[in-house]
């Protein structure tokens, strides 16, 4: 019988879906093969505020440093991030960012540590975001602003990502946010066996009931975390196609 190889299936938006299954091939071979299939899209929206008002940024996704971007936003010399894949995005845009290597609440402890700052600070965000950021920070003494500009509509899955669900091979969809694990249970009628890689406790009881064979909740809500749990579950998911090869 020939092997099928198991599937990744990326669900974020594009450019970050890309990049995430180049460092699974880059760590991991050639040995599967990758389904694209946003399941959300940025869009910047709004207006920036006058931005002379602050004494920095802060950003919780590359997808409001994309948006700033957009928007004509001025480096500042402050800049705070949630983790590396937002401050890559930053330093790309020309900020020296601050990173909590973690999670929201992390961001605000970071931020709380810092010296006194002489003016408000500016949480960059979209439509749909978690953790309260500028409400936790302004309350805990730290005046914090927000603006919100950018939006995140919610799309179907593709032919192909129905296709692959459909399947036989094995699935393995990575989920690093819980509206897009919310969608991808919602939208996926498939009956291929799923191994979901989910970067939070709070993401994967989003798509708890998928029903997946295999699932892994990183301890540390990191790209290189989810990047290790899915090479593991695509190594999971090579087992799983030879034990069937040798029945």
């Amino acid at each position: 019988m020939t092997q099928v190889q198991p599937v990744l299936l990326m669900t974020r938006p594009l450019a970050a879906s890309e990049a995430f299954a180049a460092a699974v091939r880059g760590a991991g071979g050639d040995d599967f093969s990758v389904v694209i299939s946003p399941l959300m899209q940025v869009t910047a929206c709004g207006a920036l505020p006058d931005m002379t008002q602050y004494s920095g940024v802060v950003f919780t996704s590359a997808n409001g440093v994309s948006a700033y971007r957009a928007l004509g936003g001025p480096v500042l010399d402050l800049c705070f991030v949630v983790g590396a894949t937002t401050a890559d995005a930053a330093r790309n845009a020309g900020f020296a960012p601050v990173s909590a290597d973690g999670d929201a609440m992390g961001l605000v402890k970071l931020i709380r540590a810092q010296p006194a700052l002489s003016r408000p600070l500016l949480h960059l965000r979209g439509t749909h975001a978690r953790g309260a950021v500028a409400d936790t920070l302004t309350r805990s003494g730290i005046e914090t602003h927000e603006a919100v500009i950018y939006d995140q509509p919610l799309l179907d899955l593709t032919a192909e990502a129905k296709a692959a669900l459909n399947g036989t091979a094995p699935v393995v969809v990575p989920l690093f946010s819980s509206r897009s694990a919310a969608r991808f249970a919602e939208v996926n009628g498939g009956a291929a066996p799923l191994l979901v890689a989910a970067i939070s406790a709070a993401v994967w009881q989003e798509a708890i009931d998928l029903c997946a064979i295999r699932h892994i909740v990183t301890d540390q809500p990191t790209g290189e975390a989810m990047l290790k749990a899915a090479l593991q579950l695509l190594h999971l998911a090579r087992t799983l196609e030879s034990r069937q090869d040798a029945q």
